[in-house]
């Protein structure tokens, strides 16, 4: 599924290298005059490394001319690259068998990049160069395993050094969709590092077959087709150019790499001190490559505890950051959307209870939605009965309730009843008075009201990631002595949120770098799209202020004239405590009612009073956005 803008060139990349891969392929086989060792070789980095791979292959291989590719391969540069091509081929091929084994296992980063030098050091050893070299070499399988290991070794160090930490960085980067082998990035970013190793192993092997320590490019024709060609000629050293065994052919390259190096003279053939310092010079650089990632990222980590995560952009993340912080900030997954709602989806609508044996049941479902909070903006939320806020369970104190939650987020979750006194058992909070239920799973919460105003439910498992994305709800509690209630013509409940939405993807938002809202909701919507409250000259209105949210403190005024604040976190307050005022800083969990009286026709706004809260996405829209809605009041 394409989520991210990255996705899209991912697939064309991947086309490309689809296509490229072919071209080489047929390319190869039918016009290259090149042993099928290399033939693979060339095959396999096109396919990792796509048209940088065919580019390689066209410039320094492939023959220009009918026989003329002997004389084309000649340059020292040319067969640096063969050699190269020979080691990533069969080194990366190992490195990336073993990077999907262990994702699939799910261990740990550190241990994941030893497992695959480990595995690509031996597949390009025994099979690359021991196996499918044998014929070339000479000499029996172990004599080729014990001539070929010093080079292997310092080319597959080199190669390492590089990769180690691209794919390091990139996969525990902000989007961690890469360290899992069922998505595009992970392909990307291993490509990438193969290509990076490419380039820093290149002139090691230049250095190696310069030395006579390794084969570069060859040539290999059927002499019984070659119309008389005498291939041999073009196959043997070329000492007048200095660039000995860069051009030997199939029967020339069952000389040894000891008797190749013979050939060198003793002022330019290796000597064994040369030799331990490329190994030892190649080891340091691979220690560097494997230490470095360890002071930016979390190696401990693993793709089954981050794999698939994505962070928001300009969030802070180093070696110590927990998995589970990385969790609870990470994007909601588009892929885990189970509803999309319609634009013109209400949320908190009143969800009637059925009644079984005296006891008011209501039945709440958690799920992963797709909720519009304005006209061509959309957030994936986490959503009570497929709306935000969750629906508002009206109830009388004295009441026997039953709810019964069901979990089909992915993850646990459970629901706190705000301000309620209740038994300790039916609270919510995981894993103190409940465990979480995980997914799949129902919980029944069942406790008996005792008490009356305005409430609110929510989540209490991983709350500042869950709440966060909608899973809140009103309970209004109606007294049992309706005469105590503070009376009012009209009634507006006012559920306040923040949203964070950027590049495609909903974040939880919190209070810390890279995590801060841009959007801002009542009950489920930003100005214009919130609703407009009819009312009439001389009407009131009680408006229940529900803090719901769970960053800011949100200054709410209403124009128009104050208004009266009759009752605090569903406490209603005397009269003689009650007080006027034009603006109540709503905190998150607190609940304010007031009553306001119409004293004129118009136009009045009720919004919050940090203008920031009052835009969408920075910019304001038909006057506002965000935190704002309005009374329009009529003669």
């Amino acid at each position: 599924m394409f989520i991210q803008p990255i996705d899209y060139l991912l697939a064309a990349w991947f086309v490309l290298a689809a296509l490229s891969t072919v071209y080489v392929a047929v390319d190869q086989y039918r016009n290259n005059p090149e042993p099928a060792v290399m033939k693979w070789g060339f095959i396999l980095v096109t396919l990792y490394l796509g048209p940088v791979g065919l580019l390689l292959y066209v410039l320094a291989d492939k023959e220009p001319r009918p026989d003329t590719h002997e004389e084309f391969i000649k340059p020292l540069s040319k067969q640096g690259i063969g050699s190269t091509i020979h080691c990533v081929a069969g080194d990366a091929t190992g490195i990336i068998i073993a990077a999907v084994i262990t994702a699939v296992l799910g261990l740990p980063m550190w241990l994941d990049i030893i497992v695959e030098y480990v595995t690509g050091f031996a597949v390009g050893l025994f099979i690359f160069q021991a196996l499918f070299m044998r014929n070339m070499m000479g000499g029996t399988y172990w004599e080729n395993v014990r001539s070929s290991f010093m080079p292997e070794f310092i080319s597959m160090n080199a190669m390492m050094a590089g990769m180690i930490p691209v794919m390091s960085l990139l996969m525990m980067g902000r989007d961690m969709r890469a360290m899992w082998p069922g998505e595009m990035l992970f392909w990307a970013v291993m490509a990438l590092g193969i290509g990076t190793g490419f380039v820093l192993a290149y002139p090691f092997n230049v250095w190696l077959v310069a030395k006579g320590m390794k084969h570069g490019l060859m040539t290999e024709r059927d002499e019984e087709k070659s119309s008389g060609y005498d291939t041999h000629a073009h196959h043997g050293m070329q000492a007048s150019q200095g660039h000995e065994g860069h051009g030997h052919g199939a029967s020339q390259a069952k000389h040894d790499h000891a008797s190749m190096a013979a050939k060198l003279g003793p002022a330019r053939a290796p000597t064994r001190t040369q030799v331990a310092s490329m190994a030892g010079f190649t080891t340091v650089l691979l220690l560097a490559g494997f230490a470095y990632p360890f002071t930016q990222v979390n190696m401990g980590l693993s793709a089954h505890e981050v794999g698939c995560k994505i962070m928001a952009p300009g969030m802070i993340m180093g070696f110590d950051t927990p998995g589970d912080a990385m969790r609870d900030m990470a994007a909601v997954d588009p892929r885990d959307v189970a509803f999309q709602a319609p634009a013109d989806a209400k949320g908190g609508q009143v969800l009637a209870p059925r009644v079984e044996n005296g006891v008011k049941v209501f039945d709440l479902t958690a799920s992963v939605i797709r909720w519009p909070i304005l006209a061509g903006q959309t957030v994936e939320a986490y959503a009570f009965n497929n709306q935000v806020p969750g629906p508002t369970l009206r109830v009388t104190e004295g009441d026997r309730v039953r709810i019964n939650v069901t979990n089909n987020l992915p993850e646990s979750t459970t629901v706190h009843w705000h301000g309620l006194i209740l038994p300790n058992e039916m609270d919510g909070p995981a894993h103190i008075t409940q465990e979480p239920i995980e997914p799949g799973q129902t919980f029944i919460y069942e406790y008996t009201v005792g008490q009356h105003g305005t409430y609110f439910y929510h989540t209490h498992d991983h709350v500042d990631r869950q709440q966060a994305l909608g899973l809140y709800g009103a309970l209004i509690i109606d007294p049992k002595d309706p005469t105590t209630e503070v009376s009012a013509d009209l009634e507006y409940s006012i559920q306040l949120q923040e949203w964070l939405k950027r590049q495609w993807l909903t974040f939880p938002a919190m209070p810390m770098e890279g995590a801060m809202p841009n959007y801002f909701t009542i009950n489920g919507k930003s100005y214009p799209a919130t609703e407009t409250i009819p009312m009439k000259v001389g009407q009131t209105i009680k408006v229940r202020f529900i803090g719901s949210h769970t960053m800011a403190i949100h200054p709410m005024h209403i124009h128009g004239g104050p208004f009266e604040v009759v009752a605090v976190d569903g406490e209603t307050l005397q009269p003689s405590a009650r007080y006027k005022a034009d603006t109540v800083n709503v905190g998150p969990g607190q609940r304010y009612d007031v009553v306001w009286k119409a004293e004129r026709p118009g136009k009045w706004l009720v919004h919050c009073h940090i203008p920031h809260h009052t835009t969408n996405n920075n910019v304001e829209e038909k006057g506002g956005g965000g935190l704002m809605l309005v009374i329009d009041v009529r003669a």
